[in-house]
């Protein structure tokens, strides 16, 4: 259980079980049953965890999410808790690391976020350099429809271009923070933002960060 990703599968399950299913998250529209089905689904259902990105899967994808979160609660943690199934190509280590050191860390921060009283986690150096790389090779993609220039940059001085066009817009933080800030948590991702006012209020309000 050394990696980050099992880590952060473990921190999640802990913390939808603590904040049982009907608590609050900062995806809209859901609360944690939803997110718990949601993140069962994607590791079991690939049939339908595609709708997620192809439009014309979306029904079934709904369907199937309809069919989870209808489980019991208990049961939807224990998956999670236990991961994929046995052939799955999310029990290989790097495909494991890829693919869901992120999307835990998220969606551990959609629940942490939405309550009133939370607080930035203290995350160790390596697991920000993490993120660092994860944001590097994915902030184009995640910031192709940013309606102004967004430029990422690490308290170090380190930058990433999420998006090219003027005017640009400097956000400044973590890596942990600016993750959660280009994965549509603008709210709840502890950044600065500098540049032109108007451009800093149309990226507050962008609904085109993340997939």
């Amino acid at each position: 259980m050394s990696t980050f990703a099992k880590r952060e599968r473990l921190l999640l399950a802990d913390l939808l079980e603590a904040e049982g299913p009907d608590a609050p998250t900062l995806c809209q529209g859901w609360l944690t049953r939803d997110l718990a089905a949601h993140v069962v689904v994607r590791e079991r259902r690939p049939d339908a965890a595609g709708g997620l990105l192809i439009k014309q899967l979306a029904s079934r994808l709904d369907r199937v999410m309809t069919e989870f979160s209808e489980k019991p609660y208990e049961e939807l943690i224990q998956l999670i808790r236990t991961g994929p199934p046995r052939f799955s190509p999310f029990q290989l280590k790097q495909v494991e690391e890829l693919s869901n050191t992120v999307e835990f860390y998220v969606h551990t921060e959609d629940v942490r976020r939405a309550r009133p009283d939370w607080t930035p986690r203290e995350l160790d150096p390596v697991f920000q350099d993490t993120l660092w790389s994860r944001l590097e090779r994915t902030a184009r993609l995640m910031g192709r429809g940013v309606p102004t220039g967004l430029v990422l940059r690490r308290p170090d001085g380190q930058t990433a271009v999420a998006h090219r066009g003027t005017p640009v817009v400097t956000a400044t933080g973590e890596p942990s923070e600016l993750l959660l800030f280009l994965y549509g948590r603008q709210s709840a991702a502890k950044v600065e933002l500098d540049g032109d006012k108007e451009a800093i209020a149309k990226l507050h309000e962008a609904k085109e960060l993340g997939i």
